[in-house]
């Protein structure tokens, strides 16, 4: 379960550097001591860390949980409700995705619905069943802006379909006293689960966040949590090139630390999800104060291996990487490290891996993992934007900076300065070698038509341009990769997308729809990588049509 290969190819000289420094801070022993100092000399980041480390010990934690969990989700599988349908953003919602898309679900349990974003079609899908549905309001601090949205709009939907006892039907997971535990106290929800206050969401996979919906799912979580202990277990070595998480995150921080800041992630069909939750933890942990790791996932294997890369294979029992493609990877000198996880029940094991690998990365980066400050950056932004709607009855909206085939595109002042004298049909040629490219999408996520429109895009700037590229739906990445966009280095191009639904969703008790919610999320987030100096431009389309992507597409690459 803990066997991992390693590679180093060109970061060989780099990695032993790193490893001989974990050695003279006896890292895996202060990191398991909660030794402060390790990390920093400063009071005050000493304290905020120090009430983040309950992730440490989430295991036992949850292990006297177990029994409670389980016989909640025996009673919801014999309640007679059809759905359960999770409420959250980020940290509150990605280990669920996960163990659904991995696992998949027991046929004695609900249909599971996740719902992270306020996209109005995705919303109006996600509660069409409410009448028979469970719906798992999840935060950590209660006051998430889209969670409480979605939360009123299932609440409206439960109630017209003739449910009197409204408040039956929710279940919190969330901390001690915040506004969501006092709510869910004082509205009578079904249940509350109260999560230990010193874990970050992100690091939050096994505790009540993860494991709850986990269980009602119909998932066996005695062999998850063994197995997520016998990795906490191996993580106790003080050896950092044995031990699992330490070894891992050697790699992450000496790579970075030598401009390969681009994290690759290799993973087989049944795994894809698990980047997305890799992907939050390390964006969101380490793109901060002008520094970071850049988590590249389902990116196209076709894509260019430059000097910026490293590389992460997962293989899963006989399935793993193609070999061609490792090949490569190893011919090309790119460090290369290969994880081994034996069967689906080491899932567990791998997020307390790559919690302990990121926590060690941070160290090596000189940086705190364990806040984001930025995030707050566009929830603010947002929050001003829809007080104008409020005051105004419409968003502030400037003049674009020009219209491709009737298109109009704004473009933030770096975009426009790197951009010169060309059109701005070259926008993505302002790309260089050890940028990365993010297309962030304002559309129903994983859409039947529209996902593969995007990842076509997607791909083909990353074979075209010859960069690392990422790819996000809002306003799911704002709590993801958000923090890293606008904290890390400014080696980033981004494209925010936003398209007209074909219908709005109103917000119970807001003056404003689920639609101008979405749009203001996009125009926030704009506004914050304006003011941290970064290349954006943003598209808005007249329609959800992949057609209309695909056009848009063949715009921006036009003959060299």
């Amino acid at each position: 379960m803990t066997h991992f290969s390693l590679d180093p190819g060109a970061a060989s000289g780099a990695l032993d550097t790193v490893f001989s420094q974990l050695d003279r801070l006896r890292f895996a022993d202060a990191l398991w001591e909660r030794r402060l100092d390790v990390w920093t000399s400063d009071s005050a980041v000493q304290q905020k860390i120090a009430n983040r480390l309950g992730w440490l010990d989430a295991i036992d934690f949850i292990t006297t949980q177990l029994g409670r969990i389980e016989a909640f989700a025996d009673r919801i599988r014999t309640s007679g409700l059809t759905d359960v349908v999770l409420l959250g953003m980020g940290g509150s919602s990605l280990a669920p995705e996960v163990f659904h898309r991995v696992f998949g679900r027991s046929d004695d349990f609900p249909r599971f619905r996740m719902l992270d974003s306020t996209d109005p079609d995705a919303v109006r899908d996600a509660i069409a069943n409410a009448g028979t549905s469970l719906f798992v309001l999840a935060s950590k601090s209660g006051t998430t802006l889209e969670p409480n949205a979605m939360a009123a709009a299932a609440r409206r939907r439960v109630e017209a379909a003739g449910v009197k006892d409204w408040a039956s039907r929710f279940i919190a997971i969330t901390d001690e006293d915040t506004e969501l535990h006092r709510r869910a106290l004082n509205d009578g929800f079904r249940d509350i689960f109260i999560n230990p206050p010193d874990i970050g969401g992100r690091y939050s996979a096994l505790t009540f966040f993860g494991i709850v919906p986990a269980a009602l799912m119909g998932i066996p979580l005695g062999s998850v949590i063994d197995q997520a202990r016998a990795m906490a277990s191996a993580c106790r070595s003080a050896d950092p090139r044995t031990n699992p998480g330490l070894a891992l995150g050697a790699l992450m921080g000496a790579a970075a630390l030598m401009g390969r800041d681009k994290l690759t992630l290799l993973l087989p069909a049944r795994l894809e999800s698990f980047g997305l939750w890799v992907e939050q933890l390390i964006a969101e942990s380490t793109g901060k104060r002008g520094t970071g790791i850049v988590p590249i996932v389902g990116e196209t294997p076709n894509a260019p291996l430059g000097s910026d890369r490293v590389v992460v294979a997962v293989r899963f029992g006989d399935n793993g990487p193609d070999e061609k493609l490792t090949d490569r990877v190893r011919a090309a000198g790119v460090p290369l490290m290969t994880l081994e996880m034996p069967s689906i029940d080491a899932l567990g094991a791998e997020f307390f891996r790559w919690e302990i690998a990121t926590a060690t990365a941070g160290r090596l980066l000189e940086i705190n993992p364990f806040d984001e400050p930025n995030v707050q950056q566009a929830t603010d932004a947002t929050r001003a934007l829809l007080q104008t709607y409020t005051t105004k009855g419409q968003l502030p909206g400037g003049q674009p900076d020009s219209t491709l085939d009737g298109i109009p595109i704004t473009l933030t002042r770096a975009a426009r300065e790197g951009l010169g004298s060309r059109g701005t049909d070259a926008f993505l040629r302002m790309l260089g070698p050890s940028d990365y490219f993010a297309l962030l999408a304002y559309v129903p996520p994983d859409h039947d038509t529209l996902a593969p429109a995007l990842r076509d895009f997607r791909n083909r700037i990353a074979i075209d341009n010859r960069c690392a590229t990422m790819f996000g739906y809002g306003p799911r990445y704002l709590h993801s990769t958000g923090q890293l966009h606008k904290g890390g280095a400014n080696n980033g191009v981004f494209l925010i997308i936003t398209a007209a639904p074909e219908g709005d969703l109103p917000i119970p008790g807001s003056p404003y729809s689920f639609g101008v919610l979405e749009m203001a999320q996009a125009l926030g987030d704009f506004q914050s990588l304006e003011s941290a100096g970064r290349r954006a431009a943003h598209v808005h389309l007249a329609d959800r049509n992949a057609v209309s992507l695909k056009e848009l597409a063949d715009l921006f690459f036009p003959p060299a």
